[in-house]
């Protein structure tokens, strides 16, 4: 099998050179200002000046995908995928009452006309053909130490789904030794209610302490994956026919998220060199959070759906579901990484010689907003969680490493494009904010003399300060939009409520620097040190708990 895992341990010189490099540049931007300051302030000005345009272009492109990408979303949930994959079980019969249809009801159906036109290409290749009876979607549902009050509600969400879940959805929990007692409790309590619920509900506990893994999901999910296989083999089950989706324990799929897959899978040629990706939105608790972490819930929501809008960048957020033989195949997830989501683009990459891509699905898995049990301790749980998610940049040197290697036989040319696109997005996550928003006065406070010589210099800060303003536009959207996406508000909640869901937005300059901006530099310091992040740190899942309203005595 292809060697495809990233390092643990000691690295090579030229592998510890590439880590340094996100974090070296980050931080090599923001002293390029100040030097530039001191020996030019009209060139630093022309620096700034072009970071705030390319701030100001992607503001723009990102309120156009976030429009195109929900009016996506909500076509795709508008329409009856249980009819749509029943009628790939006889192709034939189904085109034949398609092609009856009036031809201006067909162009009115979102996607019906690419409907028919896979039901013909099944129609002409017989053996392209599944019926969809014959797949199998086993949900891996990763535990660590959270009560049944937060996977209850996952459970529930899984037997109300608009698939045949009795027949065709198998449900493994992978629970932690080091959970504890925590964890055994949850799962005693997930044996009594939901056995019988499912075509089969099985529990694996990941022992502690194995060597040769990080302390994370991703040696969970890969010490439940060859039970799986496990389970598919004793039941004669063909690997090809089986789908495997990940889930953490908040995770609440579209009711018709297994038919939708189911479909996508069917349709799909290269099906085993692909996975699929749902957009994950933050918004099961929305209502709960604090709002400087409905701020980042939403973002990070619609950087979700924006990416679901460009297939050919598209890689692997959180949940998504990908071929139990590819899977085989590739020792299932990394061991060695608390990114394992992420890493798994890679990884696929690599192992397929460039041949792999993500196919977005776009219906949404629904998730957490990070709540703990204090305001302080939430604060700091969400930094926590966005440092663990911008330690991608640990992949950085993982694609450079392999694209040198001489051993990829894919495209360099789209390998090397693709490493590119993954440093300036790591790059850019950690020093955009704080030089578009701070930048614009260094020239006049470092080089005060020089800076008063020049009327560009001078006049920097009004003129990005005006381009702040048009970008606001952008901002409205994407509050008008964000209130589209929120779950109906809770009756505890007044309606007041709904006004600081609009006026939190003004939080988001102070979420891009301390968030987005500090957690990614945090991240990047850790590699750039070697002082390595292998352990994943879980984000704790409070419960709002609602106190009932006093009743009054009947006398």
């Amino acid at each position: 099998m292809t060697d495809i895992e990233i390092p643990l341990g000691k690295r090579t010189r030229r592998y510890r050179l590439l880590e340094i490099l996100p974090g070296a540049i980050s931080i090599g931007a923001v002293i390029l200002l100040v030097l530039l300051s001191f020996l030019s302030p009209l060139i630093a000005s022309l620096y700034i000046l072009s970071l705030v345009l390319l701030t100001f272009v992607r503001a723009v492109t990102t309120a156009y995908r976030t429009i195109q990408g929900r009016l996506a979303m909500q076509r795709t949930s508008a329409l009856d995928w249980a009819r749509r994959l029943d009628d790939l079980r006889h192709p034939a019969k189904a085109l034949d009452r398609y092609r009856q249809m009036p031809s201006k009801k067909v162009a009115q159906e979102y996607t019906l006309t690419d409907h028919i036109a896979k039901l013909s290409y099944l129609a002409e290749h017989k053996n392209m053909c599944i019926d969809p009876k014959q797949i199998i979607n086993v949900v891996i549902v990763a535990l660590y130490n959270e009560s049944y009050q937060v996977l209850g509600p996952t459970m529930q969400n899984l037997a109300e789904l608009d698939y045949d879940i009795k027949h065709n959805l198998v449900v493994f929990v992978a629970y932690e030794e080091r959970g504890g007692q925590n964890a055994l409790d949850t799962v005693a309590q997930i044996k009594a209610h939901w056995s019988g619920v499912f075509r089969d509900l099985v529990f694996v506990q990941h022992p502690a302490n194995l060597p040769d893994e990080v302390m994370g999901k991703g040696p969970n999910l890969t010490y439940a994956g060859p039970q799986v296989s496990a389970w598919a083999k004793r039941h004669r089950i063909d690997p090809n026919n089986v789908i495997v989706t990940t889930l953490d324990s908040d995770n609440k799929p579209d009711k018709q998220y297994f038919s939708y897959l189911t479909y996508r899978w069917i349709t799909t040629e290269n099906r085993q060199q692909c996975s699929f990706q749902p957009i994950c939105l933050f918004n099961n608790n929305i209502w709960d959070a604090p709002a400087p972490m409905r701020v980042v819930a939403l973002s990070n929501s619609f950087w979700n759906v924006i990416s679901s809008m460009r297939p050919n960048t598209l890689k692997n957020f959180a949940s998504h579901s990908q071929g139990l033989w590819a899977l085989e195949q590739m020792n299932y997830w990394s061991k060695r990484t608390i990114v394992e989501d992420g890493h798994q683009y890679w990884r696929s990459y690599f192992f397929f010689d460039g041949n792999y891509e993500v196919i977005p699905l776009r219906l949404s898995i629904g998730q957490d907003a990070v709540l703990s049990s204090t305001y302080r301790r939430t604060l700091k749980a969400q930094f926590i969680q966005m440092r663990r998610w911008a330690y991608g940049a640990s992949d950085d040197a993982y694609i450079a490493t392999r694209l040198m290697s001489g051993k990829f036989r894919g495209s360099l040319l789209d390998g090397w494009a693709r490493f590119f696109r993954s440093l300036e997005g790591h790059v850019s996550l950690a020093c955009m904010a704080p030089i578009v928003g701070f930048g614009a006065f260094a020239p006049l406070y470092i080089n005060p003399i020089a800076a008063h010589n020049s009327i560009l210099v001078n006049d920097l800060p009004l003129i990005v300060s005006r381009v702040q303003q048009i970008a606001v536009v952008g901002l409205l959207i994407t509050v008008i939009t964000s209130l589209s996406m929120l779950p109906a508000r809770p009756k505890r909640y007044r309606k007041g409520r709904s006004l600081l869901m609009v006026l939190q937005w003004a939080l988001m300059p102070i979420n891009a620097i301390v968030y987005s901006s500090a957690s990614a530099y945090a991240a990047q310091w850790r590699l750039l040190t070697g002082n390595y992040m292998e352990k994943f740190d879980v984000t704790e899942k409070a419960i709002k708990q609602v106190k009932p309203k006093a009743t009054k005595p009947r006398r």
